[in-house]
């Protein structure tokens, strides 16, 4: 069993598919997906992307830099949301970040990250890398490094890695097992470059598996043969 991991989400999870904004139903599912496994006493880390408010370069006529500062603020957004909505069911959370400076976020420093998971909160890194041109995907990668993460979870919507597309081609192959270097030869997209190559350097292992599968990632974590296993 993982003892301490950071999981990777998209803002989607928190609006539903193709939606934007909050969805109560998905907002209670996730609720219910966390709570199962802080109550095995596990470390969790959080990274959530802001895709159900807006993307930074999806905003026409907005130079790069400062699009990435506004998907950056979206992502302290989603974190302020999810700590009051998993506070009031009982999960308690601390939001931490290196951009914003409000009374309800906290300032990343590695010995409090400590402190925080010795008493037992989740803690959710708001704020991306802190650079613009980064991804949330890096954030994660940068993150389950430093708070020395077992392993790092992305979650998604496919139950792992599939040599093609498994919602456009039925014969897609799935695989349990792969290495980075397999990975890398056969180009399969993971994670966006810059954070497969922290995750490499630092032999950090992933799991790619499907959240909207009840308790999938609960079992991801006891050791079951859920999603696909990334290894150094």
């Amino acid at each position: 069993m993982y003892k301490r991991i950071l999981l990777k989400l998209s803002g989607e999870v928190l609006s539903g598919e193709d939606k934007k904004g909050f969805d109560e139903k998905a907002l209670e599912y996730l609720a219910e997906e966390i709570k199962s496994v802080v109550k095995h006493g596990i470390n969790l880390g959080m990274v959530i992307g802001a895709g159900n408010l807006f993307r930074g370069r999806e905003l026409e006529g907005v130079t790069n830099s400062i699009g990435d500062h506004i998907g950056m603020l979206g992502t302290v957004i989603n974190a302020l949301y999810l700590k009051d909505y998993f506070e009031k069911k009982g999960i308690k959370t601390v939001v931490v970040s290196q951009i914003v400076n409000l009374p309800s976020v906290r300032t990343i420093h590695y010995d409090d990250i400590e402190l925080y998971f010795n008493a037992g909160y989740v803690v959710i890194f708001a704020g991306g890398t802190s650079n613009p041109f980064f991804t949330t995907d890096t954030a994660a990668a940068l993150r389950a490094v430093e708070m020395k993460a077992d392993v790092l979870i992305k979650a998604t919507k496919v139950d792992g890695i599939y040599d093609k597309d498994p919602k456009k081609y039925q014969d897609a192959k799935k695989y349990d097992k792969i290495t980075y270097d397999e990975a890398i030869n056969l180009g399969l997209k993971i994670m966006d470059t810059e954070a497969f190559s922290i995750c490499k350097r630092y032999k950090m292992p992933i799991i790619v598996l499907n959240f909207f599968e009840r308790n999938s990632l609960l079992n991801s974590i006891l050791d079951s043969k859920i999603g696909t296993f990334v290894k150094p």
